[in-house]
């Protein structure tokens, strides 16, 4: 099937929908089904974004901003991930508890908005991932519109630059919780240190990248930075090691390393037997 039948297809399935209201984070799959959505179904379309401390701040505003700028109804969602029962522990299923919180809400509201269903943007490539979150997806009945249509990332990617979206060559996000070790608890305090860490190193060029936690108290004191960033970012980084040793120190991290990997996906998901090479080859 080519790009345009998978866009066909997406369309024809939105307007089926109805009216939905659209799991908006203002990433680059969000973006286009959020596009998509409005397109076919106009005002029966709203963007509906979830505010938490482990969405970036930048994330949060970008969506807004997306919005705004197209005329797109958007409505914000407070979700205190850390009151979900288990989710601050941070177990191996962590992203099921956070996803049964977040769309329960999410299902919510849209009732309260009139609109049919929720709708989220998952795609073929997060099949061949560790999602615990995607059982949420089947049990609540949310729509997956860009896995309905068969749509890849490199398909999500081309479309949105026939359709001009800014978010087309925007570097894959993922919420600030995916950035610690199965098993170490989770903190207010330790998610900013994250995003500030996270910040720095966007403010400085690098264009895909993590900082990885391990350790350190509920403050984060004694925690050690693990950044990843792109193979051929990796040189750009240790010509200025001393400054980001630096600046990471000031936001409270005890030690600072690279990962020699570089970026990838999922690599929190290694302990559970993904080898990291195989995750880098992807």
């Amino acid at each position: 099937m080519s790009i345009q039948e998978k866009q066909q297809k997406l369309e024809a399935y939105l307007t089926s929908l109805g009216s939905v209201a659209v799991a908006f984070s203002g990433g680059v799959d969000s973006s286009l089904l959020l596009t998509e959505a409005h397109k076919v179904l106009k005002e029966n379309c709203v963007a509906v974004t979830a505010l938490s401390a482990s969405l970036p701040e930048s994330e949060a505003k970008a969506a807004d901003d997306f919005c705004r700028e197209r005329g797109i109804r958007h409505e914000i969602l407070r979700v205190e991930e850390l009151d979900i029962p288990g989710f601050k522990e941070n177990p191996v299923n962590r992203c099921y508890l956070c996803k049964q919180g977040l769309f329960t809400q999410l299902s919510s509201r849209a009732k309260e908005l009139g609109l049919a269903y929720v709708a989220e943007g998952s795609n073929m490539d997060d099949l061949d991932d560790y999602r615990p979150g995607l059982a949420v997806v089947r049990e609540l009945g949310v729509k997956s519109p860009l896995r309905e249509a068969g749509l890849t990332k490199e398909d999500i990617r081309a479309i949105s630059k026939t359709l001009g979206l800014p978010t087309w060559s925007k570097p894959s996000a993922a919420c600030l919780a995916s950035r610690f070790v199965y098993g170490e608890t989770i903190t207010a305090e330790k998610l900013a240190m994250v995003g500030l860490a996270e910040k720095w190193l966007r403010d400085r060029g690098f264009s895909q990248i993590r900082v990885r936690m391990h350790g350190g108290d509920q403050n984060g004191k004694g925690a050690l930075a693990r950044i990843e960033v792109l193979p051929p970012e990796q040189e750009l980084l240790m010509s200025i090691r001393k400054e980001a040793a630096g600046a990471f120190h000031k936001i409270g991290f005890s030690y600072v390393t690279m990962d020699l990997f570089g970026y990838r996906t999922g690599s929190m998901n290694e302990a559970l037997g993904l080898k990291p090479e195989d995750a880098w080859k992807k």
